[in-house]
């Protein structure tokens, strides 16, 4: 269990170790909403310890094509969501991530179930299932995690 140290509307983050957010029982009442190009350098964060501008200008450079004032900007916006933090190394300012990857993904899919599925796992997997066709190993894989949740609810 993490504790909590930020709220909607302040954070004091001290360490990247220090800025986890509670994933116990409270676990979803941060909502933390990222765009397409927001993925990109979130993704890029947590691979790392933290980067600066100009390592995350570099890193997506071949990727997006952005400028560092495009990175800034993003940066920025993602400080007010509360996804990103920074501390200073000299003159720079390196960024690192104040979100959990497993909670930020977890939001997201849960909200484009809903949104695409009305909620329904079942309509989800169909629709893919129907799309596409299946390997065997991917049948399988299917097979062993509805195993794994018929055994953990019982």
């Amino acid at each position: 269990m993490y504790t909590r140290i930020w709220n909607r509307r302040e954070f004091t983050p001290v360490t990247p170790e220090d800025s986890v957010i509670n994933t116990g029982k409270d676990r979803g009442n941060y909502m933390v909403s990222l765009s397409d190009g927001e993925w990109k350098i979130m993704n890029r964060l947590w691979e790392s310890e933290g980067r600066t501008i100009t390592e995350l200008t570099a890193a997506l450079q071949e990727e997006t094509a952005w400028d560092k004032h495009i990175v800034i900007t993003m940066l920025n916006r993602m400080e007010k969501k509360g996804a990103v933090a920074h501390r200073k190394e000299g003159r720079a300012k390196v960024f690192y991530p104040i979100v959990p990857r497993g909670e930020v993904s977890m939001q997201e899919t849960r909200g484009f179930l809903q949104k695409v599925y009305r909620g329904s796992l079942g309509m989800m997997i169909n629709a893919m299932v129907e799309d596409q066709e299946l390997t065997g190993e991917e049948i399988q894989e299917l097979y062993d995690i509805l195993e794994q949740a018929k055994r953990r609810n019982g």
